[in-house]
């Protein structure tokens, strides 16, 4: 019996290092969201509106790049979707600092933010890992009163991009 054991042993020694070495290696993933101002996730996450299972993964919004939906196509997320959940808005002037909080990082190509369709303003990191935060100034240009921001982080070596929506009050 003690010699079956250390057979035993001594295979499963012999055996692990080579399946280290064939099975495939997971894909970098890469997880994040703005958190200031709040965005509709990060307000789940606190409590602040009542969601359904972001509340547990804000950073967890992703989908194929050029989406414009808050949940990023996932139908897991559809009420970030939702317009009349009651989000809270926060005021801001003409220009506002964006802060992302990624809790997985991964090469970048691009960060987006649009207001009514339009892009307002673009930031390239051509492929660089980001920080654990990153922050962008975004000019609102003459836009005012409650908009919704969309906000994308677009990974550089992937078909996925993260999205964030925030409600805000422009000029108020």
């Amino acid at each position: 019996m003690d010699f079956k054991r250390k057979l035993a042993a001594g295979i499963g020694a012999g055996i692990a290092p080579l399946l280290v070495l064939t099975l495939p290696a997971s894909p970098a993933s890469a997880h994040g969201y703005v958190n200031s101002p709040p965005s509709r996730q990060a307000q789940c996450a606190a409590g602040t509106v009542e969601c359904g299972a972001i509340k547990w993964e804000p950073q967890s919004v992703e989908g194929p790049k050029g989406l414009t939906s808050c949940s990023g196509g996932n139908e897991q997320f559809a009420e970030l979707d939702d317009d009349s959940k009651g989000w809270a808005v926060t005021p801001v002037g003409s220009s506002q600092s964006f802060e992302w909080k990624l809790t997985a990082r991964h090469s970048t190509s691009t960060w987006q933010y649009f207001v009514d369709g339009s892009k307002i303003a673009e930031f390239d990191d051509g492929g660089a890992q980001p920080g654990e935060t990153v922050t962008h100034q975004v000019d609102f240009g003459g836009l005012s009163g409650h908009k919704k921001v969309l906000a994308v982080w677009n990974i550089a070596d992937t078909a996925n991009a993260f999205y964030a929506c925030v409600d805000v009050n422009i000029g108020g």
